[in-house]
């Protein structure tokens, strides 16, 4: 598998990108406690100098993805569930024919971001699917909310509500533009985005990919204080950038606990999504 010479990165930096989404995804060969093909044939197979191999290696190890053994070779380190990064696997979804992606949390603001490098490659003809389907699953911002809520007695702030109203709007505003667009382009034979919001607050997030993977993480609460109408609020607020997320991968029967966790992380999805969730504008 030669390189893309439109990649801007330096050779050793996509080997170690494709070698790292192969590790953190669990693809074949590349399962924790494997053993990691040996450098003359990883340089053979990318078509790069042995030189570039090693350096992408070091780097693996230096994230400790990967541990090497004297006269043995190097292998996936062997992990229970770790933190993982949402990027790269969205990169492997996206190589499927029929893109799926359910998002349950509190603004999709990560997900927003983390979508673009995936969406710019469709764009250039590198990823190439036929359907994007994708479905947000927000709070109802027009009642009281868990939170945000002012720090003084946790009363609710209709300010507090319609800022993160604003958040949400953008956000999912932004991830529906860009996914549609491309079906508008040409590019992708279907490409959907459905927003549906519910009466809970969001103390969680979400994501499943291809009803095959999930991830999951608890927001933390932070104080924090914002001038809103020239008036300063100290309130309770999640933050979604500080989540860790743990990563969940079906397994090749049913009855794995990988396989299980997304199973009833989609049932949970759908259930909420088909009996309390409503279309409407977060």
């Amino acid at each position: 598998m030669a390189l893309d010479p439109d990649d801007p990165r330096p050779p050793y930096q996509q080997v170690k990108g494709s070698l790292r989404a192969s590790i953190l995804t669990k693809k074949p060969g590349f399962q924790p406690g494997d053993k990691l093909p040996s450098g003359p044939a990883l340089a053979k197979h990318f078509g790069v100098a042995r030189g570039t191999v090693d350096r992408a290696l070091d780097e693996l190890r230096a994230e400790d993805l990967i541990v090497t053994r004297q006269g043995s070779g190097s292998f996936v380190r062997e992990r229970t569930s770790r933190p993982v990064g949402l990027r790269p696997h969205l990169e492997t979804a996206f190589e499927q024919q029929q893109v799926t992606l359910d998002f349950a949390g509190f603004s999709s603001e990560t997900l927003h971001n983390a979508l673009q490098e995936p969406l710019d490659k469709v764009r250039s003809g590198r990823f190439a699917p036929e359907s994007i389907t994708v479905r947000l699953l927000l709070p109802d911002t027009t009642a009281p909310m868990a939170v945000p809520v002012l720090v003084d007695g946790l009363q609710d702030e209709v300010a507090l509500r319609e800022r993160a109203r604003n958040i949400a709007l953008t956000h999912a505003g932004g991830i529906a533009h860009s996914v549609e667009m491309l079906a508008e382009l040409g590019l992708v034979q279907s490409a959907t985005v459905q927003v549906k919001v519910h009466r809970a607050s969001s103390l969680f997030k979400l994501y499943i990919l291809n009803r095959a993977e999930a991830f999951f993480g608890f927001y933390p609460l932070r104080e924090r204080t914002v001038t809103i109408d020239d008036g300063a609020h100290t309130f309770y607020d999640v933050t979604g950038k500080d989540t860790t997320l743990f990563h969940h991968v079906a397994g090749p029967d049913d009855a794995s606990l990988g396989s299980l966790y997304v199973q009833q992380a989609q049932m949970w999805f759908d259930s909420v999504w088909s009996t309390i969730a409503y279309e409407r504008q977060p």
